[in-house]
């Protein structure tokens, strides 16, 4: 089989197999996912599939606590194709692949959220407690997710952002920063006049070898 020739066209070459790539060396894994104007998700379009979602992770459960990890469960492969999207399909929203926790952080903080979400994270703070050097805190005040959830009062506990938990989660482990994150509400929605009544804290604690790698990172 002869090997891979340019097209004299200029219009696309022919590769072992019979396959045509671009000349310009762009192929369909190059285009927008989304073509619309605004590149936007319907709204209720996302409300009915994250709903159909969580009723999947509903069955068999036990526990609030185990269906929120069925909604990590689901959020947790995104996550880790979502680094090498925000990598190499948007780099100008990451220009390289992080190499330290902080640099991991404002990834999360900037990049993801704003391709999820359209949006930067509301916060992103290192927890104050000296015990705790290996947590920090990614704060969105008002969580796409839960916008139209709904939770029963003997759920009240149940934060459904546990998916974008997840999220954070695989990405995480797909940079090479093992990470256990959960989801946490701090607003207080019984309190009249609160002004973000779901604002939830992603807490993002990091395994001991991260934390060992960091230390030699500062050193150096």
């Amino acid at each position: 089989m002869s090997n891979a020739q340019p097209n004299k066209g200029g219009g696309s070459r022919e590769q072992p197999g019979g396959l045509r790539y671009p000349s310009n060396g762009k192929t369909i894994y190059h285009r927008p996912l989304n073509r619309s104007k605004a590149s936007e998700l319907s709204g209720a379009s996302f409300a009915y599939l994250f709903s159909e979602m969580v009723n999947y992770a509903r069955k068999g459960i036990q526990s609030i606590q185990d269906l929120e990890k069925g909604l990590n469960t689901q959020g947790h492969p995104i996550g880790v194709k979502l680094l090498d999207l925000l990598l190499y399909r948007e780099p100008a929203r990451a220009q390289t692949r992080p190499l330290t926790i902080i640099a991991l952080l404002h990834l999360i903080k900037i990049g993801a959220w704003t391709h999820l979400f359209g949006r930067a994270a509301d916060g992103l703070e290192r927890s104050s407690d000296p015990a705790k050097p290996d947590e920090y805190m990614v704060i969105d005040n008002e969580p796409l997710v839960n916008r139209h959830v709904s939770v029963p009062r003997e759920m009240s506990q149940l934060n459904c952002a546990a998916f974008v938990a997840g999220i954070v989660e695989g990405l995480c482990d797909g940079a090479g920063f093992p990470a256990r994150v959960t989801a946490h509400t701090v607003g207080r929605p019984d309190v009249e006049g609160e002004m973000w009544p779901g604002r939830t804290v992603f807490l993002v604690k990091f395994a001991p070898e991260v934390m060992e790698r960091e230390g030699f990172l500062g050193k150096g």
